[in-house]
């Protein structure tokens, strides 16, 4: 986020309070909408894999039970089409860094379900091999005590859905996943994860009409259970989270077609940090659409739907 878009937001969160009864407020669909997508008991948050774009995903095999999966041996650098060059295991396996990790210092942010997907890789017997600088390879301790393989400070994962040499299924995933290049930076070259689209934009889809994208072309949505007056307000939270990611603040400026009316960022109260609205609404992807055009999370829980340019939810039935 560029510095005077935050010092904007600051200036413009001084006169919130005056401002939000014009600016955010709970808006209903119109009256004419029809409810378009799954139809799961109100209040779920929903299953991966499931909602109106698919049926449920196979389970993917879990990993050890230290938590991590198997060794990964003499590291290389692999060509995948339209993403580049990605570090790969002794295997061949793509190795992906994840967005709510940190680097500096290391950290991981998932265990449980998360690490079943996504399987730790182990440090003890990572090497760098060609085009791996030794230095950029290290550990980190994970909560249960395992020692985690870095790469440019990042933690590595495999995917769970990658089962051949050279797959990169995960690349993109939820918005948050990405291969790791060589030098522990998101590998981004295209294919699902790279795109020149904006921070957020918009994209005719057949069913559902105009509706919102982040910059990997991932369906953007709103649950019905959080609330845009007098404030933002998120009521998801914890396992919530990692099914439905949040979307950080994006500059205006690197918007296209969005309303601009009540585009604000806002702090959450669970300290994970700012969150984007889109006409005060808070605004998420989801972590059951693998690609670019997916809108597996369309109705889920009777809660959950994709968010139209002007911040309404669409196919949400009539209040």
């Amino acid at each position: 986020m560029k510095t005077s878009w935050r010092s904007a937001s600051l200036v413009a969160s001084a006169a919130a309070v005056l401002a939000l009864t014009t600016a955010c407020g709970q808006d209903s669909p119109p009256a004419a909408s029809q409810n378009v997508g799954a139809t799961a008991a109100p209040g779920d948050y929903g299953s991966i894999g499931t909602g109106a774009g698919g049926s449920a995903s196979p389970q993917p095999a879990a990993p050890s039970p230290s938590g991590l999966s198997n060794p990964a041996g003499k590291l290389s650098v692999s060509t995948a089409d339209e993403i580049g060059k990605v570090v790969t295991d002794s295997l061949g396996l793509t190795l992906y860094r994840f967005d709510q990790d940190a680097d500096q210092p290391p950290k991981s942010n998932c265990d449980g379900d998360c690490a079943k997907t996504w399987p730790p890789v182990p440090a003890d017997d990572a090497e760098a091999g060609e085009g791996i600088a030794k230095s950029l390879l290290g550990s980190v301790t994970r909560a249960d005590g395992t020692k985690q393989l870095t790469v440019g400070g990042w933690p590595a994962y495999r995917y769970a859905k990658d089962v051949n040499a050279g797959d990169v299924k995960g690349q993109g995933v939820g918005g948050k996943w990405y291969a790791l290049a060589p030098d522990g930076k998101k590998a981004q070259g295209g294919g699902t994860g790279g795109s020149d689209l904006a921070g957020l934009s918009t994209r005719k889809d057949a069913k559902l009409g105009e509706i919102v994208v982040d910059k990997n072309g991932m369906t953007v949505y709103r649950f019905m259970k959080d609330e845009a007056w007098p404030k933002p307000v998120s009521n998801c939270e914890g396992a919530c989270l990692e099914k439905w990611p949040l979307v950080e603040p994006v500059d205006f400026a690197d918007t296209k077609g969005i309303q601009k009316k009540g585009y604000m960022i806002f702090d959450r109260a669970d300290g994970k940090g700012e969150q984007q609205t889109i006409n005060c609404s808070p605004i998420y992807t989801f972590a059951g659409d693998k690609a670019p055009g997916d809108t597996n999370g369309q109705g889920v829980g009777g809660t959950w739907y994709a968010v139209r340019p002007d911040g309404k939810p669409v196919g949400a039935p009539a209040k």
